[in-house]
């Protein structure tokens, strides 16, 4: 795959999928602009350079997300790619759920999503780019104990089938993609808060869904994918 000369934006880039995702379309060319809350994270995903900028936010914050967006959006002149990555969960039944917790998750997995893709949107169909949401199995089956989460992952889901109706005509490609349990630091603490054992190669690896991503994004412009659904060949 190819992504020369084109411009990708990539959040939750400093670990897990994002990361991988970043990593495969630098290979391929690409110019990134890679979103995450540390800075000395990001770097450990690519080096700052000619094609790689670095843009530090908390996407919890709703002012910091707003004020992200209108950077984005005058610092670039097309963006090719949008790959939301970014996403928070915390555990735990309805009756002792903390609504915080609750709206932390709202902002980072769900509104964040929103207000960024408003704010690129212009450059979006400008470019006749692609928009990648990536959610979650929880975005299809909500389980006991995830109720927030999966609210929220529900919610994007929505966001995305909505915004495809509105872009397909612009010539703009929507994916929602749905990984099931993948090696990454919040599969990890997922685990462990289970009391399980860690074994991340019964998981799938974040080069997987990077590169399935990637793949679905790269087909001709005769046909679009909208849902990816991706599991790990063994289960846990």
């Amino acid at each position: 795959m190819n992504w020369a000369g084109q411009t990708a934006v990539v959040t939750g880039a400093s670990s897990g999928i994002g990361a991988a995702i970043a990593r495969e379309l630098l290979c391929a060319g690409a110019e990134l602009c890679l979103v995450g809350r540390s800075r000395a994270r990001l770097e450990s995903t690519a080096h700052d350079g000619e094609s790689v900028r670095f843009y530090e936010a908390d996407l919890a914050d709703g002012p910091e997300t707003r004020s992200l967006g209108a950077r984005l959006a005058a610092d670039l002149n097309q963006v090719d790619l949008l790959i939301h990555c970014a996403g928070m969960i915390c555990l735990g039944p309805l009756d002792r759920a903390c609504v915080e917790a609750f709206d932390a998750q709202y902002h980072v997995n769900l509104r964040a999503p929103f207000v960024l893709t408003q704010a690129l949107l212009p450059k979006i169909r400008g470019a006749r780019g692609q928009i990648v949401f990536v959610n979650s199995s929880a975005g299809l089956r909500a389980n006991a104990n995830a109720s927030q989460y999966s609210a929220t992952k529900h919610g994007l889901k929505a966001l995305a089938d909505s915004l495809r109706d509105e872009v397909n005509a612009d010539g703009v490609r929507v994916l929602s993609v749905y990984p099931g349990r993948t090696n990454t630091p919040m599969q990890k603490a997922i685990v462990e808060s289970e009391g399980k054992d860690w074994h991340p190669e019964r998981l799938m690896q974040p080069e997987d869904v990077a590169r399935v991503v990637l793949a679905s994004a790269a087909l001709p412009r005769t046909a679009e994918v909208l849902d990816l659904m991706v599991r790990p060949a063994q289960k846990y």
